[in-house]
């Protein structure tokens, strides 16, 4: 890739660049580096082809700075058909944010039909012009072609996003990784409305029933609720092939830093 990586290696810790920012605090990472991070290492260090990863929870509770990052990680639970994995974020030597990660043996289906929603009918992302807001996708740091509605517009929203940089310089980009990175993408999809932004999520959870077999990833947000300053919400997930799983996310209402 051309464009700059969100972390650099230096030692057994991870460097952010300059691309990691995130948009409520100019010294702050983006809450979806630290979810693709997380889900990086617990890939790295403990997946295998014959385990999929079908469930990433990540909980951040620490808005981290620049420092460098380590990520440590906890086998709880390695069986023949499920292992658990926890993985903890750690910035300048302080805790910002841990996951756990559920991998199932894959296997066959059993036998049968059961009742799915039908998959969503949209132009394919070649078939999109790109948007003419230089805003789009946080100035570069992704590639959108919007399908239905949109940041300040009040209705459902679709669009597919696909990453335009390696997470970790010098190591492409997984499938997986490749969701874990966009995950964080569900809550200011979900929870933006016609006032801009002010919700920022404390965490995320991905569930997989397969990994994407393309780049361009497909969000089609399905609820949004919120009371009291607190909100959840959901969005479908989908590859060029088809529906791949779904992104939740819980938010607290939230201004940005000047």
């Amino acid at each position: 890739m051309s464009n700059e990586p969100f972390f650099r290696i230096q030692g057994t810790h991870y460097v952010p660049t300059p691309a990691s920012r995130g948009p409520w605090d100019p010294n702050s990472l983006h809450g979806r580096v630290i979810v693709g991070l997380l889900g990086h290492e617990i890939e790295r260090l403990h997946g295998a082809p014959e385990f999929m990863p079908a469930r990433l929870t990540v909980d951040m509770y620490r808005l981290p700075d620049l420092s460098a990052v380590e990520v440590t990680t906890r086998v709880v639970r390695e069986g023949r058909r499920i292992k658990v994995i926890d993985a903890e974020f750690i910035s300048g030597g302080v805790s910002a944010g841990r996951a756990t990660c559920q991998l199932l043996k894959r296997t066959q289906n059993p036998q049968g039909t059961v009742w799915k929603p039908e998959p969503w009918s949209a132009p394919a992302p070649a078939d999109i012009d790109p948007p003419e807001d230089k805003r789009s996708g946080m100035g570069g740091m992704w590639a959108m072609r919007p399908i239905s509605g949109g940041f300040g517009v009040v209705g459902q929203k679709r669009t597919w996003m696909a990453e335009v940089r390696e997470l970790v310089e010098g190591r492409p980009l997984t499938p997986f990784v490749r969701v874990a990175v966009a995950a964080d993408f569900a809550s200011p999809f979900a929870h933006a409305g016609d006032k801009g932004l002010e919700f920022i999520n404390s965490d995320v959870t991905v569930y997989l029933h397969r990994e994407p077999r393309t780049q361009w990833l497909g969000f089609e947000v399905i609820s949004h609720g919120a009371t009291d300053g607190v909100a959840v919400g959901d969005c479908r997930l989908y590859d060029e092939d088809g529906p791949i799983g779904s992104a939740s996310c819980a938010a607290l209402a939230q201004r940005r830093l000047q």
